[in-house]
């Protein structure tokens, strides 16, 4: 369920083995973004909402890879904590326990942002943690930074792995920056310079003017360092503007957007990896929606590590 594009990594550079797990049933609610998973998988991704997933139909698995909206937890007087996780969207988290309760895989993953540990001010977190434990898990979590990883971004992500058997816990570590011997990928890796000639990319004199009448609000980093990570690139690529908070390019004194492959390449998706058969702004939407491929293989590579160590005592 909403496994996304990740797959068993085989696709990754050579750099990234393939993990020993196979793909058994993903589905996703995005047409375009199954469209695009289905372009690279021999293992093909369903159109559907999850709440239309019958938990007795899912196949067995050992791990169970997921998302959730945390906008459900919001505290207000006409919305107590606990009515978050009656409406629409928090219906969405707990048809992910659902699927937990019913089919007991060994492991799960959860991946969100990182303002769900401070989402309900702090308190929708530990409800979460407490649901996946009723749920018969043991729970580790942490905020991981993709940029410390491989990936050209400072992407900060929770990670939440939930564990059946109390050894499996025992033995998971996360995997740590400084035992992958590398130095970060910066921006200019991965840059398409023949885009800098095309000037569909390029912001309008109209719109660098309408900027400039309010210049502060570009001195908070949005035009990139190419020598650094990207920041954090989002699904509203399509339509962003220099008065936005997403991310732009400076090339020979003009303001260019990302191209979608150039986002694809942020992301840490490969070059082999296709796009193309659907729109540009469905491409900036699944992208920008994304896990980063090799940060989940991190987390997964480290998930498989614990188990060959425990396998060894």
């Amino acid at each position: 369920m909403d496994v996304g594009i990740q797959g068993n990594f085989k696709f990754l550079e050579k750099h990234y083995s393939a993990l020993p797990f196979e793909v058994v049933y993903a589905v996703d609610n995005d047409a375009y973004a199954t469209k695009i998973y289905n372009d690279n998988f021999a293992h093909k991704c369903e159109t559907k909402d999850v709440r239309d997933i019958v938990p007795s139909e899912v196949p067995d698995h050992d791990i169970l890879l997921g998302g959730f909206p945390c906008q459900s937890f919001s505290i207000s007087a006409q919305n107590p904590p606990r009515l978050g996780f009656k409406d629409d969207r928090g219906k969405l988290f707990f048809e992910m326990i659902k699927v937990l309760k019913e089919k007991k895989p060994r492991f799960f993953i959860g991946e969100n942002v990182k303002g769900l540990l401070s989402a309900n001010k702090g308190q929708a977190f530990p409800m979460i943690i407490k649901e996946f434990e009723k749920a018969g898990y043991h729970i580790h979590y942490k905020l991981l930074n993709a940029s410390e990883f491989g990936v050209p971004q400072k992407r900060e992500r929770v990670f939440i792995i939930g564990f059946r058997d109390f050894d499996d816990y025992f033995n998971f570590k996360f995997p740590q920056p400084n035992t992958l011997n590398c130095s970060k990928i910066v921006l200019k890796q991965v840059i398409d310079t023949q885009a800098d000639k095309d000037e569909k990319w390029f912001f309008s004199q109209r719109a660098v003017d309408g900027m400039l009448r309010v210049r502060e609000k570009m001195n908070k980093g949005r035009v990139q360092d190419l020598n650094q990570p990207c920041n954090t690139i989002s699904s509203h690529l399509a339509k962003v503007s220099l008065n936005g908070t997403d991310p732009v390019l400076m090339v020979n004194e003009r303001y260019r957007r990302f191209t979608p492959r150039e986002a694809s390449n942020i992301q840490s998706f490969p070059q082999s990896f296709k796009l193309d058969s659907v729109s540009e702004n469905r491409q900036y939407r699944a992208i920008g929606n994304a896990v980063p491929p090799v940060l989940m293989w991190n987390v997964v590579n480290a998930l498989v590590n614990s188990l060959n160590l425990q396998q060894q005592k």
